[in-house]
């Protein structure tokens, strides 16, 4: 089987993100946690690498991302796929624009694009500009982000400042007009010494023309949406997303909730769930004192986990607050030492939980997620059903693990109990 596309993505939610689109518009797709040189390709269409190189020093970023692009490349993949965010979770001095231009130079191309517009998830590009639901990124609550707060929503000037050319836009109007019109604009662009553009997208027809329009470039970089696109113009005729979705549906009878994210929306889930679940709220100051024993922080909250495992509904132990606490949190401890603290907590937690035959994990934040995976030694996923958009369950290739990674701002505000209920433990 060819593999067509390679997605290299910047943090694990957002790869199992873009796994889910692939996978529901009809690509044969697995995510990997990392690749190495005896890794064997996978028999599928589109592979996607997840890393964790978000907010990581952009050195660091750049070395993991061509480690994979030399493995994808090695293993003839047509197509180079730079996934981040679709909130753009890149300030100024961001990786989005270091790691871009490092792999347009290692795969000798002079331009790529930028795509990070998601309409089902309320992001869209306009002018330029992106928009989370109605507003402007900088008026959302992106503003307020720990790592990358984001003041500024000109995705032109974001890419402009932190890259090494100058940045075009495809607009709204020639992207109604077609693929033909697109890559004509793209053309003039390049023509005229341009080495990036952003693409305008208001709805998902804009995302399907602008993936027939790019198909053959050697490198896009973009949120999940412009997988839709992508998927559709170049998979097979007979492709069959449903038979693709089932190796991945969520195993285990045992399941936990675990939350590290501080967004808008994981706030709301947590509130909501907080009301129907049994609930534990990570204690903060107490992890972070001197004194503390981690080993038996850790033993208090498996226990509550494993206390409330005949429950309705899967216990929650979250870290999450709202602005005002983790700002708090954030003065008093320090910004890295805060969310280090945390990341260790979790894995620590999670590889506890995995010893006592938790099988089912519920994980909602990047960091969180990346953590955790890495601490149940899950090697790579097959992509499953999804929750909400751009969230499915997935299946360890390598162990009995099943797992739901939710980006911080993704998902219902009944998410939680969602992911329960409506994939049961099957007998």
């Amino acid at each position: 089987m060819t593999l067509k596309i390679g997605v290299i993505a910047d943090d694990f939610t957002g790869a199992t993100d873009i796994a889910s689109f692939l996978v529901l518009n009809g690509l044969k797709t697995v995510q990997l946690c990392g690749v190495s040189e005896d890794l064997p390709v996978p028999d599928v269409e589109a592979v996607v690498i997840s890393h964790k190189s978000r907010s990581c020093p952009v050195e660091e970023a750049i070395s993991e991302t061509q480690a994979s692009l030399d493995w994808l490349m090695k293993n003839g993949c047509r197509q180079i796929y730079f996934k981040y965010c679709s909130t753009f979770d890149s300030t100024s001095k961001g990786n989005i624009g270091p790691v871009t231009d490092a792999l347009m130079d290692r795969l000798g191309t002079g331009f790529t694009i930028f795509q990070p517009a998601l309409p089902v998830n309320g992001r869209t590009v306009y002018k330029g500009y992106l928009f989370v639901g109605d507003v402007l990124l900088e008026e959302s609550g992106m503003k307020n982000h720990p790592i990358t707060p984001m003041t500024d929503s000109s995705l032109q000037r974001l890419v402009e400042m932190q890259s090494k050319g100058k940045c075009g836009l495809v607009s709204l109007e020639t992207v109604k007009q077609g693929p033909q019109a697109i890559r004509e604009r793209i053309a003039s662009l390049e023509k005229d010494g341009y080495r990036y553009a952003v693409l305008d997208a208001t709805d998902e027809s804009d995302l399907i023309a602008e993936g027939e329009a790019v198909k053959d470039m050697a490198l896009v970089t973009g949120g999940s949406g412009l997988a839709i696109g992508l998927a559709r113009a170049v998979r097979e005729a007979d492709a069959d997303p449903v038979q693709a979705q089932k190796a991945g549906y969520p195993a285990g009878r045992k399941c936990a909730v675990l939350s590290g994210s501080c967004s808008v929306m994981t706030n709301k889930q947590v509130e909501y769930y907080k009301e129907r679940a049994a609930c534990m709220l990570v204690d903060v100051d107490a992890l972070l004192a001197p004194a503390t024993d981690m080993a038996a922080f850790v033993r208090g909250y498996k226990e509550f986990i494993l206390a409330h495992q005949d429950d309705a509904l899967a216990p929650l132990v979250y870290a999450t607050a709202n602005p005002e606490e983790l700002a708090r949190v954030q003065t008093q401890y320090g910004v890295e030492a805060s969310s280090k603290a945390v990341e260790t907590f979790f894995a620590a937690l999670a590889a506890a939980l995995a010893e006592e035959g938790i099988e089912r994990f519920i994980v909602a934040g990047g960091e969180t997620s990346g953590i955790v995976t890495k601490s149940l030694n899950v090697q790579g996923f097959y992509i499953g059903p999804a929750i909400a958009p751009g969230v499915p369950w997935v299946r360890s290739i390598n162990n009995l693990v099943s797992l739901t990674l939710k980006s911080g701002n993704f998902g219902q505000e009944d998410f939680f109990v969602r992911a329960q209920e409506s994939f049961p433990v099957q007998a």
